[in-house]
């Protein structure tokens, strides 16, 4: 249930509401819109009947929320969330594109790549410093080590920096050098990990579990939101199908289903999602054309030496063509980039 307070509503009688749900054993979340304050409530109390919320002072109406997804619903919160990372905003009329390799390898390859992607109109700068492999064997990243190049890095060109948290026990360490973290498609359903970044209040991309449903990928953003962050970026990034011309099957559909669902901004990754190098680019400008907010990419200067990931990695020189055909498709749709 949401309880939509009036415009006019003071903080007092705002307060006085969210006293009288706790009374009643509910935790509240505020949703701030443009024109009023909602209160999310949280908890199972469908015997108390909305019209007693309605009596309450500042209180306009309470409404029952129908979806499972409470806070991440449209129900909930009409307008469009936007994000802010750093001095940038993800989820308004700027498409905002993130790029960088799948790993770190070293401090000249990461800073050469943020150099580069910036200069073509990035506004994020990835990288992995821990690296979940399917094989024990394959490179798992440079741990700190990574994280304090990718640190260096954003100090030479002012881009924000995205990496992956693996567990709850990582967020304090990740967190004091990056500005965004990343869920991946194995943890999507890392429940205990949900909650954590929830608590942690850095904006988190959430990526689409390989074998995930709509409900079940909006479920999972639901327990970040949960737990007291507002700040989730949903990322489509391709499902398990039983096509083998890609990697996975990139679920470009469920970009405007999402956006007709809920208000969180939505980014799309054709590295992963295709697996192909040449059809990056091809299904970066279908995402802009379906209404994604943004992008995220894996750029790397020599894929064939990549640690990870090199047949899906695209050069810089490419990233910049991606750059200028992509924005030829934002403007044709109404959009920046």
């Amino acid at each position: 249930m949401i309880i939509v307070m009036k415009p006019t509503a003071d903080k007092g009688e705002l307060d006085h509401v969210v006293e009288k749900v706790e009374e009643v054993g509910c935790k509240t979340i505020l949703l701030e819109g443009t024109n009023r304050k909602v209160i999310a409530v949280i908890g199972d109390k469908r015997d108390i009947p909305p019209e007693y919320w309605d009596s309450i002072p500042g209180v306009e109406k309470a409404v029952p929320i129908l979806t499972p997804y409470k806070i991440a619903s449209r129900e909930a919160k009409k307008a469009d969330t936007e994000i802010k990372i750093n001095d940038q905003v993800l989820g308004g009329k700027k498409i905002g594109v993130i790029a960088g390799p799948c790993a770190v390898e070293d401090q000249d390859q990461i800073n050469y790549i943020a150099e580069r992607v910036k200069k073509a109109g990035a506004i994020a700068l990835r990288g992995g410093a821990f690296k979940p492999r399917t094989s024990p064997y394959s490179f798992q990243g440079l741990g700190e080590k990574g994280l304090e190049y990718l640190a260096k890095a954003r100090e030479a060109t002012g881009l924000a920096i995205v990496t992956e948290i693996l567990s709850p026990e990582h967020i304090e360490l990740v967190s004091s050098y990056v500005d965004v973290l990343q869920v991946g498609t194995r943890n999507m359903a890392n429940f205990l990990l949900l909650q954590a970044v929830g608590e942690c209040k850095k904006p988190v991309i959430l990526k689409r579990g390989m074998s995930a449903t709509l409900d079940e990928f909006l479920l999972a953003g639901e327990y970040i939101l949960s737990h007291g962050n507002p700040n989730v970026i949903l990322c489509e990034r391709g499902i398990r199908t039983f096509e083998t011309h890609t990697r996975f099957t990139l679920s470009l559909s469920i970009v405007p289903e999402l956006k007709r669902l809920t208000h969180l901004p939505i980014i799309v990754d054709p590295s992963h999602g295709t697996g192909v190098r040449d059809l990056v680019c091809p299904m970066s400008k279908g995402a802009v054309a379906v209404g994604a907010d943004g992008l995220i990419l894996e750029v790397h200067q020599d894929p064939e030496k990549s640690y990870v990931d090199g047949p899906q990695s695209i050069t810089p020189e490419d990233f910049e063509n991606l750059m200028n055909e992509t924005g030829a498709v934002a403007r044709a749709v109404g959009r920046d980039i």
